[in-house]
């Protein structure tokens, strides 16, 4: 079937297409009726919702766009077995089931995180980390094998794609809104730090927000451009991958990602578990020329306010400039990782759901020593451009487990949203390269709370609860010593269990990391950014120096590492960390 499928495609169209996508033919005609539901689709779902896996396993699936015929395209990670880049799936039975796979199209993608997927005017746009093209679909054709056009391309000299992914909305004014995010925390300065350390002040007025920290404007109709030729639309916004326009209130919107590292950074001003509930996860309605406060300011949900970020000398508490800053409209618990948002507009759901945000919360990585959270799709009533109620569990299960320690530990991560032509929810997944359809077949003039109660219980799992300060400390009952060290600092990337958080934080399992002490400990004092090769995988992020903790603190968690991960190696002494300290970075 595959190769059949290749030969029917032109040659030109696989070394034409640029970036990751995902594309499935989804043929409707066949069975003009919803599909019966699956009992094997593992997610738990309001009353009368159903779902089917669409595909299972098809690579590891981002952002996700559905045509008014039913086609589906899908955005991934990575090219499929490392060469295509795409695969093509049909439905030929009416089941919901996409029956006919064939995957196309080699192109290089240096990154592992782009997201950026949507249909506007009959085209297809798809972005990399660093360029967002576009290509005309041809209806009834499966592959459109047209003019692959380069929309915009980001020209920076990064030192990291982190938070650099290309997510795309159009108005129905003539124009797109593309993010440009920063890889700082609180832009700290990276060149003698990667990462910063404690107690570290962030560069002020900070010069990321020129070209970074923000949304800029472009016109629709144009190819070939750079940020130069876009207007910054709005600012202080540290990371998007989530991005809509919503056509019911002709407004932007967009899910920010905040923060990390504060107890790590200023264990003097934060507890480990104020660090895994903050910041907030802030939902924004864009406006032109507004201000939301990073890299200067925080949003607390707890305290429903902007605070000033420690590194502009804030405790926690005082709001300072951030009193002239804009407010998000919602605050969600931190560290969820919003990465889709939608704002429902079929008719198949109960009317409660028209018009409000559904929201895939990819799911925590660095909340230790407290559980991972998120990893649900949550509904958010929406009127009027404003919140009406507290978010809803609309989704869960994908994680298949209730105490998440580690990332690697849920099976599946829900990432992109897109509704189909019949009103149907599509919930594409991160890790194993799942699909669901979710449908509504029961009766919607009835649909409420008791069709809602079983999701309300759901907030009582350690993924989606705020955890108790005491009981829920995954550390409680570790000893001190090594492994309190290295659960304390380096498992919120490299997770509990050392396997590291896929795309983003490398595992500890290859022995060419570990195996070398000296250059062990060099990375561990002096950090690293860039490119490395990792397990067979390439990692672009930036690891901080730790160059700020005592000699026998590095020693611990050296040893710890050398120890455990399937690795056995000899332990090193304080006296070979004090030898490094001197020198320069790898």
């Amino acid at each position: 079937m595959m190769a059949g499928f290749n030969r029917m495609v032109p040659i030109g169209v696989q070394s034409f297409l640029v970036g990751s996508l995902l594309l499935l033919n989804f043929c409707f005609c066949h069975n003009p009726r919803l599909p019966t539901p699956s009992s094997d689709h593992g997610l738990v779902l309001p009353g009368g919702f159903g779902a089917v896996v669409v595909a299972d396993s098809v690579g590891k699936a981002r952002h996700i766009a559905v045509t008014e015929e039913g086609t589906i395209y899908v955005k991934l990670r990575r090219p499929h077995k490392g060469i295509y880049g795409n695969v093509a799936l049909q439905d030929t039975t009416g089941d919901g089931r996409a029956d006919t796979i064939a995957y196309f199209g080699d192109y290089p993608s240096k990154g592992s995180l782009a997201s950026g997927m949507m249909i506007h005017n009959s085209y297809l746009y798809y972005s990399s980390e660093l360029a967002l093209y576009r290509q005309k679909l041809v209806p009834g054709q499966l592959v459109p094998d047209t003019r692959v056009d380069t929309v915009l391309i980001d020209d920076h000299a990064h030192g990291s794609h982190w938070h650099i992914t290309k997510p795309i909305a159009f108005d129905n004014k003539g124009k797109m809104y593309v993010p440009f995010g920063s890889p700082s925390n609180a832009c700290q300065d990276l060149s003698y730090s990667p990462g910063g350390k404690p107690g570290v002040a962030g560069l002020d007025p900070c010069p990321e927000l020129e070209l970074h920290g923000g949304i800029w404007q472009f016109d629709a109709d144009r190819i070939n451009l750079r940020q130069r030729d876009g207007i910054k639309y709005a600012t202080g916004i540290r990371s998007v991958v989530g991005l809509v326009w919503n056509a019911v209130d002709e407004q932007l919107y967009a899910m920010m990602h905040g923060r990390d590292d504060l107890f790590m950074l200023f264990p003097n001003l934060y507890t480990r578990w104020q660090s895994a509930l903050l910041p907030s996860e802030e939902l924004l309605r864009v406006e032109k020329d507004a201000n939301y406060g990073w890299p200067y300011c925080y949003h607390d949900q707890m305290q429903e306010k902007l605070v000033l970020a420690p590194e502009y000398g804030g405790d926690g508490k005082m709001t300072g400039r951030c009193d002239s800053c804009d407010l998000p409209l919602y605050g969600f618990p931190g560290h969820w990782a919003p990465n889709d948002l939608l704002f429902y507009d079929g008719d198949q759901f109960p009317e409660r759901y028209k018009h409000g945000a559904f929201i895939a919360f990819h799911g925590s990585t660095n909340r230790a020593p407290y559980p991972q959270a998120g990893y649900f799709v949550c509904f958010l009533p929406f009127k009027d451009g404003k919140p009406t109620g507290d978010w809803e569990v609309f989704a869960d299960g994908f994680a298949q487990v209730d105490t998440i320690v580690s990332t690697s530990n849920a099976r599946y991560r829900p990432m992109g949203l897109a509704t189909g032509p019949d009103g149907s929810l599509y919930i594409t997944d991160s890790n194993k390269g799942k699909i669901w359809r979710i449908m509504y077949s029961g009766d919607r003039k009835s649909f409420g709370e008791k069709e809602l109660a079983a999701l309300e219980l759901r907030k009582s799992r350690t993924n989606l609860k705020t955890p108790d300060e005491v009981e829920d400390d995954l550390q409680r009952n570790i000893s001190p010593g090594l492994g309190l060290q290295y659960s304390t600092y380096c498992s919120p990337c490299h997770q509990r269990n050392g396997l590291g958080a896929g795309g983003r934080f490398p595992p500890l399992t290859d022995p060419k990391w570990v195996v070398a002490e000296d250059e062990l400990i060099n990375l561990v004092l002096h950090g690293k950014s860039g490119e490395i090769m990792v397990g067979g995988e390439m990692y672009n992020n930036i690891m901080p120096s730790f160059s700020f903790l005592d000699d026998q603190t590095i020693t611990d968690i050296i040893n710890y590492v050398r120890s455990n991960f399937g690795h056995q190696y000899p332990d090193i002494s304080p006296d070979d960390v004090s030898r490094n300290r001197q020198k320069p970075s790898i």
